[in-house]
């Protein structure tokens, strides 16, 4: 019986663990809306914005890996900003993106760096390290 409750202990305890890891990856990036970053800016923080469809495979690809990297460290004052490119018309304007899957790092006013399309961790990474 022992055996039992210790095998359902840690089933919960791993329950428990991945859907924390589910509510920060949910977490990670919030919708945007323009005084939300422009407090962001006016903090100084590092932002992304990520202009994503959610019909589309690059920005599905590009999901998880931003999520994962936002986890880390370095990046835990990383503001990520998600706008809907469906939605969002005049902000997706705004930003000048052409397309979904647009990647936009800003370090306070100023964009540092942009990508499209880009779905390589080490890329998005070095992308993200510009804003730092």
């Amino acid at each position: 019986m022992r055996q039992v409750y210790k095998a359902l202990s840690i089933a919960l305890l791993v329950a428990a663990f991945a859907v924390a890891g589910l509510i920060h990856a949910a977490l990670a990036s919030t919708p945007y809306s323009e005084s939300a970053f422009k407090s962001a800016q006016a903090a100084g923080a590092p932002i992304l914005v990520e202009i994503h469809a959610g019909w589309c495979p690059t920005c599905k690809a590009q999901a998880p890996i931003i999520d994962a990297l936002a986890a880390e460290p370095k990046f835990k004052n990383l503001k990520i900003f998600r706008v809907d490119f469906d939605s969002q018309k005049s902000d997706v304007q705004k930003f000048g993106a052409k397309m979904q899957s647009t990647l936009i790092v800003y370090k306070g006013n100023s964009e540092v760096g942009r990508s499209v399309g880009d779905t390589k961790r080490d890329s998005i990474a070095a992308l993200l390290n510009k804003g730092l």
